[in-house]
This record gives C-alpha cells, sequence and structure tokens, in this order.
C-alpha cells in the first residue's frame, strides 16, 4: 500500500509540474494590419498573349501586369510583411510550397517561402515553359519544363528576394520570397496581412513591395495581439 502511495504521489507531483510549466509559458499573440498606398499608382497594361493562342483564349479580356494590385480603398495585395528582427528563430518548414504555370500565369504571383522549405513547380499547360529565377546571393538557374512534365523539386538555402520570369513567355513574371523566419503574412485583395503564433516581445516588422520597395516599423505584442500599418507612396513609372 505503501508504495502504490508514494507511486501516484510522484505522478501527482510530476502532473503538476507539467501544468505549472504549460502555465508560465506564454501564448503567442497575432499581428494584423493593412497595407495602403497614397498618390496615383502606375497602371498596369493588358498582357497580349498572341504568341500563345492557348493562353490567349483563356483570358478574354487580357489580363493586366500585376507589379501594383490596388484594391477598393487604395489598397495593395500580395505585400509581404514579415519579422525582420527580434525573431527568436524559425525551424525550417517541411510542406512544399506550390508554384504553378497556368494559363501562361505564375500563381501564386508572389510565392513566400522558408529557407531550405522544399519549393514545387509544375507546369499545367499544354505547352512548354522555361522557369528562370534571377536570383542575386542564391545559385542561379533555368530549367525548360514540357507539358505532362513531373514537377520541378527545389529549395533555397539563403534569404532573399528572387524575381522569377519565362524565357518562352516574357511576360510571365513573378517572384520567389525567401525568408528565415516562419512569422509572415501576404495581403489580400482588401490589403490586410495577419501573423499568428508571435511570442510576447519586441519585433521590427518589414513590408515588401515588388514595385515600391520595403518599409519598417517597430511592433510589441503584448497581451495576445498586435496592430501594424503601413501606407507606401505611389511612384509611377
Amino acid at each position: 500500500m505503501r508504495t502504490k502511495f508514494f507511486i501516484l504521489l510522484a505522478v501527482f507531483g510530476l502532473a503538476s509540474s507539467a501544468m505549472l510549466v504549460t502555465a508560465a509559458r506564454p501564448a503567442g499573440g497575432t499581428i494584423t494590419g493593412k497595407v495602403t498606398f497614397t498618390g496615383t499608382p502606375p497602371k498596369m497594361k493588358p498582357i497580349d498573349m498572341s504568341k500563345e493562342p492557348y493562353c490567349q483564349k483563356l483570358h478574354n479580356p487580357p489580363i493586366k501586369t500585376q507589379d501594383v494590385e490596388a484594391g477598393p480603398g487604395d489598397t495593395l495585395e500580395d505585400s509581404v510583411v514579415f519579422i525582420s528582427a527580434g525573431d527568436q528563430g524559425s525551424s525550417s518548414a517541411s510542406t512544399p510550397v506550390r508554384y504553378d504555370q497556368k494559363g501562361c500565369q505564375y500563381i501564386p504571383h508572389i510565392a513566400v517561402m522558408m529557407v531550405d522549405q522544399p519549393l514545387q513547380i509544375y507546369n499545367n499547360d499544354p505547352n512548354a515553359h522555361n522557369i528562370h529565377p534571377l536570383p542575386k546571393v542564391n545559385a542561379e538557374w533555368n530549367k525548360s519544363q514540357p507539358p505532362g512534365a513531373p514537377p520541378i523539386d527545389t529549395k533555397w538555402d539563403k534569404p532573399e528576394f528572387i524575381s522569377v520570369k519565362c524565357n518562352i513567355h516574357p511576360w510571365m513574371h513573378g517572384y520567389f520570397v525567401v525568408l528565415k523566419t516562419s512569422h509572415y503574412g501576404l495581403t489580400g485583395a482588401d490589403g490586410t496581412f495577419t501573423i499568428k503564433d508571435v511570442p510576447p516581445g519586441k519585433y521590427t516588422l518589414t513590408a515588401w513591395q515588388e514595385h515600391m520597395g520595403t518599409q519598417t516599423q517597430e511592433v510589441t505584442v503584448s497581451g495576445g495581439a498586435a496592430t501594424a500599418n503601413f501606407t507606401f507612396k505611389a511612384m509611377p513609372y
């Protein structure tokens, strides 16, 4: 009986200690905000896909370039907002990021991923594509991908904003945004972003837009939530 009593006492003590550790661990917070602009944004031009009749038929009326995607209320879509300083580090993500070539477009236009995160590039069109990332600190490569070919499996080992083009279809353009942190958000059509599971603390937050550049601001996460808004000045071409 005494042996059973001491075993139960030890189990109870371990469970209590675990509960105390869990209770002491601060819960992750959320950073939300909106990215907008002032001024007159550059006009996006219709894309002439007559070189590729299949793709041209898919887009009627023609789609426009995506360098600046402005929404209602002067919002900016496809802006990347991420913690650029103060983060304690994030382990590499293992879930592959999918990048599609479909209708002679890159989908998504901006693909965000972590350093060493698997990247899979697909060709969904009945015509060949040539994907050509243009990194400055990572290794550059240039690969053709015929219709029906398996995905290109790759990854990037250094953080960088990498422009992507297709040598066959010069209107195709996108970006790989490679980050060291898992704490990032991508704005939607309404210009809003959400960064989840951020531990309490003080951070530097950076917003990047491919045409308008970057902005930074300090943000403090406490009480489970923080807000940060960015406003870019639109500069026409």
